[in-house]
């Protein structure tokens, strides 16, 4: 079949440029994120892919499922990836053993109690004699965190007051649908499943905190990195930071960008995908500055005093440089996406 020279030197061009523009990207400085197989985190890496943020931002971002965060901790300490999702209690207890780690941090403490729609309990007074399911094991922190409450709020030892059963997520999610316990501490997606299911807070995180006098958001999860490393590639980590932070406001601010990656959250039906997308964006830090520092060192104090060395480890306090201080990245969020919304072309109003 006869090609015109003009539309062969068209192929040729969108070829060569399609070919530079691969080369282009694959010689871009090389971030390694390591997150988990089937983590949440993943909507946000999912983000980043689309709309190639890395190669926006100037880098490559590399990523490697995990079976679990065990395997997230091995992979970092073994220089595997340079940067995984962790907590700062993990970070702070690293720093005790010499290990310096740091973490900039983007989501805050959250979930609580569940107990069924119908139940009576109107305070953890009525959960005596009764079974409380615990997702995470005897060190979980929202766990720790409602043992303190109770012990403050109402003279209860909850640990002798009720039954504890420790179950994974899914078990336990899959306990209080069946009744076989009366209340529960899960992770957050799991209690956004319980209440698309008709189960309701008992009390929240943010109430047991008020009650032992924490009244700012804590930080819980965030990226974590290596000191050293961050210090010799700090262009490579403010690059990195700047598209997770542009991906997490896609996010929070963009309904469209939840129907595209709804694939990726699994929901089982409408009630879910909704109460997954609202809790993710309920989590999301804010901001943070000295508050949200202070607020971390009261529930270390408060942890550290339940969960003992089995949690903090060798660590008596929150140790100087746990939270990596940047000025070129804050994780608090902005009015500013709009104009990157704009550029994306994404029919996206901010709410």
């Amino acid at each position: 079949m006869y090609t015109s020279p003009i539309r062969l030197l068209f192929f040729i061009i969108c070829f060569s440029c399609l070919t530079i523009n691969a080369n282009t990207y694959a010689d871009l400085p090389k971030v390694r994120v390591g997150v988990l197989k089937y983590g949440t985190v993943n909507w946000e890496i999912a983000v980043i892919k689309h709309y190639q943020l890395d190669k926006k931002y100037n880098f490559n971002l590399q990523v490697m499922p995990l079976s679990n965060k065990n395997a997230s901790a091995v992979a970092l300490q073994s220089k595997a990836v340079d940067i995984i999702l962790s907590d700062w209690l993990w970070v702070n207890r690293q720093r005790f053993n010499d290990k310096n780690y740091t973490l900039v941090p983007t989501s805050i403490a959250s979930g609580g109690l569940y107990v069924a729609g119908d139940s009576t309990a109107k305070s953890l007074n009525d959960l005596t004699q009764t079974k409380i399911g615990v997702a995470g094991g005897s060190v979980d922190k929202n766990w720790l965190l409602l043992q303190s409450y109770a012990q403050k709020k109402y003279q209860l030892n909850i640990k002798d007051s009720a039954e504890m059963v420790f179950a994974t997520p899914p078990l336990l999610n899959r306990l209080m649908e069946r009744d076989a316990v009366d209340a529960a501490i899960n992770f957050w997606h799991y209690n956004a499943r319980l209440s698309a299911n008709g189960f309701k807070l008992l009390v929240s995180v943010p109430e047991m905190l008020a009650e032992l006098g924490i009244t700012n958001k804590v930080p819980l999860l965030g990226w974590v990195f290596e000191q050293a490393w961050a210090i010799e590639h700090k262009q490579k980590l403010t690059s990195f930071l700047q598209a997770s932070k542009e991906a997490q406001q896609l996010l929070l601010y963009c309904d469209d960008e939840w129907q595209r990656i709804r694939p990726l959250i699994k929901a089982e039906n409408d009630k879910v995908f909704l109460a997954l997308k609202n809790e993710y964006r309920i989590r999301l830090l804010d901001k943070f500055g000295p508050e949200e520092i202070k607020a971390s060192k009261q529930i270390f104090s408060v942890l550290a005093e339940q969960g003992g060395r089995n949690l903090v480890g060798k660590a008596t306090i929150l140790a100087e440089g746990t939270f990596w201080k940047t000025n070129k990245v804050n994780p608090s969020f902005d009015k500013k996406i709009a104009d990157d919304l704009i550029g994306h072309q994404i029919t996206c109003p901010l709410k």
